[in-house]
């Protein structure tokens, strides 16, 4: 049983002729009495029966008529929700933020998207780089943005902005220079992304430098939130690392002093995406929208 045998049984049904339900289907007459009797020979009984000037369906016909009629619809609706997510009227778009986000201007982006097509669902999903892009390479999301370096094994990377990488501190002093790994690694130093600890791309590429140096990083200090970080820096605790983008935000406190590395450290914010694969329409509008914000924002504060 076809879907296409069940159309030309319900249109023979809805006109009386099989006829008037070929010329709607636009295949000749022939074709809708084949499908009819190869319907009924597949189930060994009769569907139709000829009156005096209309085809009269038989009791079997009768009790298949509300199953062919949701047939006929839910596979309308299936094809309805398909050209939706194609023409962004409908569907769902499903997106991964890095953590600091709003720092680069992001927080805007669902309403933004919102405006232009009311009638999509959207799914941000804010976490840590490592964990948008394991979700980006399991499939659970579409695409997303991370900050580099990520395992990439099955993801295709597109790098879309460097963003240097910012040393804080309460001391003046301590901000008179770029600072070295040297540096870092003697300091008491506060650093948020608790839960990812070492396997935050930040983190890593300090890590690296370390080893690199011969020194270890061991901070006194580890939160969850960069904001709690700044906090503790302002009471003279310790010291921090921060993005760019988070120390020419708005909300960074006046008191603190910032400062570059010796050797420059940059934040690489990139887009990610499955290998091999199509983004939704939805989801494709998403990204190409939350690019055009990340690249369009102001330069943070040196």
């Amino acid at each position: 049983m076809t879907l296409k045998q069940l159309r030309a049984f319900l249109l023979a049904a809805r006109t009386g002729s099989f006829t008037t339900a070929a010329a709607t289907m636009g295949i000749a007459q022939a074709s809708v009495s084949e499908l009819i009797r190869k319907l009924e020979d597949e189930h060994a009984t009769r569907l139709f029966t000829r009156g005096a000037r209309r085809l009269v369906l038989t009791a079997a016909g009768e009790a298949l008529l509300p199953h062919a009629e949701r047939a006929a619809v839910a596979a309308d609706e299936g094809a309805q929700a398909l050209r939706s997510v194609r023409s962004l009227h409908g569907g769902v778009a499903t997106f991964g933020l890095l953590r600091n986000a709003g720092y680069y201007l992001l927080s805007d982006l669902a309403q933004r998207f919102h405006d232009d097509h009311p009638d999509v669902r959207i799914r941000l999903i804010g976490l840590n780089s490592v964990e948008v892009a394991a979700a980006v390479a399991a499939g659970t999301v579409e695409a997303g943005l991370v900050v580099l370096p990520i395992d990439d094994e099955g993801l295709e990377v597109t790098p879309l902005l460097r963003d240097e990488v910012r040393y804080v501190t309460a001391d003046p002093a301590r901000a008179a220079e770029p600072v070295g790994i040297e540096d870092v690694a003697r300091a008491s130093l506060i650093l948020y992304d608790a839960h990812y600890g070492w396997s935050d791309p930040t983190r890593r590429q300090l890590a690296d430098r370390a080893q690199l140096a011969g020194v270890k990083l061991e901070p006194r200090i580890e939160v969850e939130h960069v904001e709690s970080a700044l906090a503790l820096v302002e009471r003279g605790i310790g010291d921090t690392i921060v993005a760019g983008a988070v120390a020419g935000g708005a909300g960074f406190p006046r008191a603190l002093h910032t400062t570059g590395f010796r050797e420059p450290l940059h934040d690489t914010v990139a887009l990610v995406r499955r290998q091999g694969t199509t983004l939704s329409p939805a989801t494709r509008e998403l990204a190409r929208l939350a690019q055009h914000m990340l690249l369009q924002r102001p330069n943070p504060r040196g």
